[in-house]
């Protein structure tokens, strides 16, 4: 159990430490829901599910709880690429996932996703937790909009009848937490073995904020697949400044723009390109009136030719030919509590000068020289850093260098064996124990 100092628990939390493994039950304080699941329930032709693998030595199987693509988001691709990196062919190691969704038409059925957890449906929740205590450990990803509930709470039902030992990674380490939010996270600290997060700002945060001991959170880059070298998908007359992610308020995608009409009126033939599709939810509660109001600010700034909005969908292939093509990465982002990016880490992992706002993220994997850090909302500032940037080749190349040399210790096969050593000496404590 990670350890916590006990003036950290939210109101009225009554967390009772785990007993033994074979008897213990995670009682939670919130809720009426107390699982005590001794059987291990078959679940048809899921010979994944069931059946430990059997091949080569000490064969190890761990579950991934988490949003699995079709679903199109951060965590889904994360958990994809994790659990691959996890059962890499060269170890014997299986991976299945338990696949978080919110509506019932969003059912997949592969070899990957070995059950899938509808919100606020008990039955599948009940499943779920049978299906996660045939695997050896388990591994969730959390951020507060994940799991259904407030704050994403009911992922506190689903944990309170795992038996096996618990990783969670954090996503997302609010230095302000609501009192529901210090709640909910401190909960699930209670009943996970270990804590992964993906930067040592966010790891200073998760002790400092929520009171964990230091020994109990573990460092693991977020990890990135290689990408310096191949073809590029996009081809115009001049540099290409490149943001890209599902597009949603709060990217600062308009601070970009005011950035890229100061910058082409010195750097000729400059190309702003936002890629991505409008996020599931924005696209639900409002189309696309978000992107209509960038594209009428490009107009108003005089960039509407500098601007280049592409919703084009890529394949996992097409977006790394995409951030290959980039001269420079700019992420505007307007959150000052982002201790972890995905963009910020293919983007080092492709060799390319990023210019960030002042997130800890950024601090921290920028320092050695592959990018500019700017505060945030200061379109001047990325401005001067983007036109710097390109206008100096020989800065340029020093950045990528840089770059290339941070993102050794991003690459998902490092990734994944830090993942493995982790998770085989909790396995060993808990046979022990």
């Amino acid at each position: 159990m990670v350890s916590l100092q006990p003036r950290t628990l939210g109101d009225n939390a009554d967390v009772s430490e785990k007993g033994p493994r074979d008897s213990h039950t995670r009682s939670l304080g919130h809720t009426a829901h107390r699982f005590r699941l001794v059987e291990k329930h078959g679940h048809g032709n899921r010979p994944t599910a069931t059946t430990k693998p059997t091949f080569g030595e000490a064969p190890r199987a761990v579950a991934l709880i988490g949003t699995y693509p079709p679903t199109e988001c951060g965590i889904a691709t994360f958990t994809q690429n994790l659990q691959s990196a996890i059962a890499s062919s060269t170890t014997n190691w299986h991976t299945g996932v338990l696949r978080v969704m919110e509506r019932p038409d969003e059912r997949v059925f592969d070899d990957v996703v070995v059950a899938q957890w509808l919100r606020d449906d008990s039955a599948s929740l009940i499943e779920s937790i049978a299906v996660l205590n045939t695997f050896d450990a388990v591994i969730v990803q959390h951020e507060y909009g994940l799991f259904g509930g407030t704050d994403g709470d009911h992922i506190l039902d689903l944990l309170a009848g795992v038996e096996v030992p618990i990783i969670a990674v954090l996503h997302t380490t609010l230095e302000t937490p609501s009192n529901h939010q210090r709640f909910v996270l401190e909960h699930i600290l209670s009943m996970a073995d270990r804590v992964v997060v993906q930067s040592e700002a966010a790891k200073r945060r998760v002790v400092s904020v929520h009171g964990c001991d230091l020994d109990d959170v573990a460092v693991i880059a977020h990890g990135a697949a290689a990408n310096f070298n191949g073809a590029k998908s996009l081809d115009y007359d001049g540099p290409i400044v490149l943001t890209w992610g599902l597009l949603s308020p709060g990217k600062g995608i308009e601070y970009g723009i005011h950035a890229i009409a100061e910058v082409q009126k010195t750097i000729e033939n400059v190309r702003y390109v936002v890629a991505g599709q409008t996020h599931p939810k924005v696209l639900r509660q409002s189309g696309e009136r978000y992107r209509d109001s960038l594209r009428e600010l490009a107009r108003s700034k005089g960039a509407h030719d500098a601007v280049i909005f592409d919703d084009e969908y890529r394949d996992w292939n097409a977006l790394r030919a995409l951030v290959r093509s980039a001269d420079v990465v700019l992420l505007p982002y307007e959150s000052r509590d982002q201790v972890s990016s995905g963009v910020l880490v293919e983007a080092l992992a492709s060799g390319k000068p990023v210019v960030a706002t002042r997130f800890p993220h950024a601090e921290e994997l920028l320092a050695c020289g592959a990018g500019v850090v700017v505060d945030h909302a200061d379109a001047d500032a990325m401005a001067d850093a983007i036109k710097e940037i390109l206008s100096d080749e020989s800065l340029a190349k020093e950045m990528h260098t840089a770059a290339r040399f941070v993102a050794q210790g991003l690459l998902w096969p490092t990734v994944g064996a830090l993942y493995r050593t982790l998770l085989v000496s909790l396995i060993k404590k808990e046979a022990v124990a």
